[in-house]
């Protein structure tokens, strides 16, 4: 997922996406630590997704809490 592409979500759509990937992300450290996986680099890519998605939910709620306070 690009960063343009998470930047279009809502704070909803990337609570659930984070939910998502976090739990991909648990399937995969299960599935190598039983047996290596065949691209080990894709737990650190999924990794970092959900680094990008909390990222930008935070600065959206962020954003959300300068707009109601002001």
């Amino acid at each position: 997922m690009k960063n343009p592409e998470i930047k279009a979500l809502n704070i909803e759509d990337l609570n659930e996406r984070i939910a998502t990937e976090q739990d991909n992300y648990k399937k995969l450290k299960f599935a190598h630590a039983i047996s290596p996986i065949e691209n080990p680099m894709k737990i650190r890519e999924t990794r970092k997704l959900i680094a990008r998605l909390k990222t930008e939910l935070k600065s959206k709620q962020q954003e959300n809490q300068e707009v109601d306070g002001n």
